[in-house]
Order: C-alpha cells, then structure tokens, then sequence
C-alpha cells in the first residue's frame, strides 16, 4: 500500500511528521516463561537443552540452557521487564552502568498473536517482523555447545522454537506479523530439511547467525542447498544482534573472555570490536564479494538493531576494495557490479532511533532505499510506538526520504503474499 500525498509532511526539520502506514523491521516476543518447551521439545534433550530461568551459584537469577547458564542474561526474579521504549533512560544507564528499572508487567500483546495484532492496529502498523526475545542471548551458548555435544540437541532445540512459532503464532500472520524461524548452517543437512519444512509452513523471514561456519564463507557453495531452498520461497534472511562466536578467538588474543554479562563483563573493546556492528559487516560483504546475490538473486538480506552509521562508510569501502583486489582471487567470480550497488539493491539495515539518520542518507547521496525502521518493542532500547520513530530518528529529512524508512523500504523487503517472489 502506497503511502498518499496526506502523510508526506514535513513541520520542519526540528519536528518531522508522518502519519502514513508503518512497517516495522524490529520487534520482538516477550518470553513470559518457557514452558511450551515442554510441549515441543522431546524429553531426551531435556536435561541438556530445555531453556529455564533458575538461579546461578552466585545468586543471579539467569536463563539456563540445560546445565549451562547463559551469563549475559541476566533475569528479573519476579519477572518484571524495564518499560518498553525507554530510549534514553536506557542510554544513560548503560552509560553509567545501572539498569534500567525493571518495573513493568509482561503483557498478552508481548507472548499472544491476538494481543499483538491488536496492539499493531493501536500503533498504526500495517506489518513487523518479530524476532525472538532474551532467549536471543543463549545463540552462543547453544553452538557452543553443539560443537562440544554434537549438533543433534541444537537442532531439536531450534526445531522446538520453529515449531512453536508455526503452532502458536503461524510464520506469516495475515502480512501483519512475520515471525523468524531459526536456521544455523552448523548442520547443513538438517538446516536443508527444516528449511523445507519452513517453506511448507509459510515462512517469509528467518534469522542466523553471523558469520562462517566450519571455516568456510557462509556463501561456500558447499552451502547452496539451503540457498536455494530459501531463494525458491523468496525468504529474508536476517541478521540480528547476538552472539558472534567466530570473535571468540580475536576475543581471547587480546586477553578478554567472551559470553561475559552485557552489564557487568563485557568491556568496552569487546562493544566496539566483538559485537554487533563489525561482526555484521564482516558477513553481509563476505556475501557480496561471493556473488551470492547472482546466484540468489530472489534472498533479501538485513542486518537488525545492529545500527546504520557505520553503512557509509562500509558501502565506499567495499568498492574500494573490490578495485585493490581486482586481480585477485574472487572466489565465485568478479563482480559486475560496484559491490554498494549489489548491497543496496539487495539487503537493508534497521537504523538506531539514535542514529544520525541525515547524516547516513547525506552521505550515500539522499538515497535512504535501504535503510529501515525498527522501534524493538517491547524492549526498553527503542521507541514506546512505532510511529515515535520519526522524532527521534528522522529530522531533516525529506517526507519521501521518511516514508521510504518508515514503510516502503519495509514492504519492498516483504512484499505481501505467499512468498517473496516478485515478476
């Protein structure tokens, strides 16, 4: 749906307005417990595997993988949850290295379909898509651990989540809701039969791990039977902020462990160098310079809450590359075209609230195509509402330019309709 000419105004720089239809690229489930677990995963794995929320030897209340605490998820007891949209609390928090008080219930519209499709007609959104919720921050525990145990726990782990997302919410709810299924290549054979088994069920989003696996490019074609299956359905595959277990050996060179709390262990080289924005540009250009794309040119690619500032400068650098390394080895081929220009027709980044989002499309020429917006509900670092992103984020910028970051970028990715194929 076409934004009209009504929603395209402009106050002025200071105060940008839209009030057109929203797609919002980052939301996410509120795990109210783990019980259906219980349901979907079978009892063999569940002294290994289950996930619960239990107390550590230290006191900490943190969620358990089966014997293992995941030591960045650090839980409220009572289960209370900081208030969603709390932004700038949540910055200077971090900042000063308190929490951000955990005060608010968990509510229907964060664990329910039906709550949360209402809450979406509150907040004016026309589609999201949801990710998983703290149970995100077990990803490196639970590789990890296939590696040491054998990857048959793990897939039984992610097939219970997968199968409590199509039993539960459905993985495409009527264009409104589209819900990420897990796919990890450490086990290709079974990522291939659960990716077939996703498309059965109307997946049209699925999230990944960051970066390779068993030491190749994640677009080796030792790895194309699970390509192909997602770029027959015309799947988006993401990238969202977790953790990036191939940084755990740069991690330990320089003296520091990984998987350590995010509040309390996690240091400011590890932030900066380990996590989230370099671990996400290392993948989504090992993409690029494989040609993945020309093989697959029906896969969508998008990097979620790991920000928008460092695309400029990540876009020029790819090109420049590709010309310092045009007589070298390319292992699918050269490009044929500028790599910016294969990223920007092919993936999308979700901007921080807080991003200098001007200064971003300023500096790749007005052009905002892909860039999208993301207000993380129900977590407290983003926007209260969807629509508030445009406050925050979006100050001098041009209506076009905010409708594109707000909406149609969004329905570009995710055209609605069975699967992503567009004539």
């Amino acid at each position: 749906m076409a934004a009209n000419q009504s929603a395209l105004k402009s106050v002025d720089n200071t105060k940008p307005h839209y009030d057109g239809p929203i797609f919002d690229s980052d939301t996410h489930i509120q795990e109210k417990d783990y019980s259906f677990f219980a349901k979907y995963l079978p009892e063999k794995y569940h002294a290994e595997w289950m996930p619960q929320r239990k107390h550590a030897p230290d006191g900490r209340f943190v969620l358990y993988i089966g014997d293992t605490p995941i030591e960045n998820a650090d839980l409220q007891e009572d289960g209370l949850i900081p208030p969603p949209g709390k932004l700038k609390e949540w910055l200077r928090a971090i900042s000063t290295g308190k929490a951000v008080a955990a005060s608010h219930k968990v509510t229907p519209d964060m664990n329910e379909l039906g709550p949360r499709l209402a809450k979406l007609d509150e907040f004016e959104v026309d589609g999201s898509i949801m990710f998983v919720g703290e149970f995100v921050s077990s990803f490196g525990q639970i590789m990890l651990k296939a590696e040491e145990r054998g990857s048959e726990g793990a897939n039984a782990l992610f097939h219970a989540w997968n199968e409590y997302l199509v039993n539960e919410w459905g993985l495409n709810a009527d264009d409104r809701i589209y819900t990420t299924a897990i796919l990890s290549l450490h086990d290709l054979d079974w990522a291939v039969q659960e990716a077939k088994w996703l498309v059965e069920n109307g997946v049209r989003v699925v999230v990944m791990p960051m970066g390779p696996a068993h030491g190749k490019s994640p677009a080796d074609p030792s790895f194309d039977p699970l390509w192909q299956v997602l770029n027959d359905a015309g799947v988006v595959v993401t990238f969202h902020v977790s953790e990036a277990n191939f940084m755990h050996s740069v991690i330990r060179e320089w003296g520091e462990l990984p998987l350590q709390s995010r509040k309390s262990g996690q240091t400011a080289w590890q932030w900066m160098f380990a996590y989230s924005e370099i671990p996400v540009m290392m993948t989504m250009a090992n993409f690029v310079y494989w040609n993945f794309f020309e093989r697959f040119p029906n896969i969508k690619m998008a990097s979620v809450e790991n920000g928008a500032e460092w695309l400029p400068r990540f876009l020029y650098k790819m090109d420049k590359m590709r010309g310092m390394a045009r007589s070298g080895w390319w292992p699918m081929g050269q490009l044929k075209e500028r790599p910016s220009t294969i990223f920007k027709r092919n993936c999308f980044v979700v901007a921080y609230p807080e991003d200098d989002i001007k200064g971003i499309v300023d500096q790749l020429g007005g052009d905002a195509s892909c860039i999208l917006m993301g207000s993380d509900y129900p977590h407290a670092e983003g926007v209260a509402r969807p629509r508030d992103f445009v406050e925050e984020g979006c100050k001098g910028l041009t209506p076009e330019q905010i409708e594109q970051i707000m909406f149609s970028n969004g329905r570009r990715m995710l055209p609605k309709g069975r699967n992503g194929l567009v004539a």
